[in-house]
């Protein structure tokens, strides 16, 4: 337990350095970028050149990059994001209304790879070289290859359309049923996970391949012990260890391709958020959104690291 605390206390403290940089190149790209904050105050109205001036100075965008740097930093402590110059209200407060639709897809989605990957697979490294694994390898292999919005697209119009077994698109909120809830994010995490899931087995596959060689797989079942048992208790834990380090840098995409999947479903989550934001030059709303999901990848390869040395009993004794 020693262990695991000291490793989450280091891994806490490298986040700093490690959000002080996200944090940098969000605020180099949106300054360089063409959404300008004083433009899409004024949006729709002709702007004089003093009231574009009067805006600069009142909102510090005269001043120097560092100091501007400085100030942007600060106010993310505090947890202060900004103010979107649309609507006049906090990024924070909109960050806080769309996060939750979003980490519910993500991780639906994320429960769905791992089931579907586990169960394909073990069933693949199990009947290896057999009918069962071919066609687990070529449905994995084509899913690899298919983008998760074409994936949406086809879902949508063949299972939602033209069947009627789910909707189009639109959020039901949980408190409203729960039956409807799953139902609205039922193909969109489908979409979002089926090629992680795809990766994932293959991944599953070769690990359990690997440990299924080793001697004392062997040994165990020559000893008596059922097949069963070997696998569920020894092989399959030795085996997902390098499925999750795999899982962690695949939630990072997960949280990324939520931003596509929302869109084409039409879930108000942070995909939407910064859609609109890039949609009508609101660099505030657009920085907010992607320094809020690059912090959730890091905190959830944080805890994929723990997962890691859970699962990992060598790496618990060499630390």
């Amino acid at each position: 337990m020693a262990i695991v605390v000291r490793m989450l206390v280091q891994r806490t403290l490298l986040l700093i350095p490690l959000l002080l940089g996200v944090s940098l190149l969000v605020f180099i790209v949106m300054r360089f970028s063409d959404s300008k904050p004083e433009y899409a105050y004024f949006q729709g109205a002709n702007p004089t050149q003093e009231q574009i001036r009067a805006f600069q100075e009142q909102n510090g965008l005269l001043d120097p990059l560092p100091v501007r740097y400085a100030r942007f930093v600060g106010d993310l402590v505090r947890g202060d994001m900004g103010t979107s110059v649309l609507t006049k209200a906090p990024v924070r407060d909109s960050v806080l209304t769309a996060l939750p639709l979003t980490l519910q897809l993500t991780l639906y989605g994320v429960l769905i790879a791992v089931v579907l990957s586990l169960l394909l697979g073990v069933t693949a490294a199990l009947f290896r070289d057999r009918w069962p694994d071919q066609a687990i390898r070529l449905v994995s292999l084509f899913g690899v290859a298919a983008p998760a919005f074409w994936l949406a697209l086809l879902m949508i119009q063949y299972l939602a359309v033209d069947l009627g077994w789910f909707p189009t698109g639109g959020y039901i909120n949980p408190a409203d049923g729960v039956g409807g809830w799953l139902r609205s994010l039922t193909l969109p995490a489908f979409a979002l996970s089926l090629p992680v899931a795809a990766y994932l087995t293959r991944v599953i596959r070769t690990s359990m391949v690997e440990e299924l060689d080793r001697d004392y797989v062997r040994t165990a079942i020559g000893s008596g012990l059922p097949p069963i048992a070997v696998v569920g208790r020894n092989v399959l834990r030795n085996a997902l260890i390098t499925p999750l380090t795999v899982l962690g840098l695949r939630v990072g995409y997960l949280l990324g391709g939520a931003v596509v999947i929302e869109t084409i479903f039409a879930l108000p989550g942070m995909g939407q958020l910064m859609i609109n934001g890039v949609r009508n030059g609101d660099p505030a709303v657009v920085q907010g959104v992607v320094l809020t999901i690059a912090t959730g990848f890091v905190v959830l390869n944080l805890v994929i690291d723990i997962l890691y040395l859970l699962v990992n009993p060598r790496l618990r004794s060499a630390s």
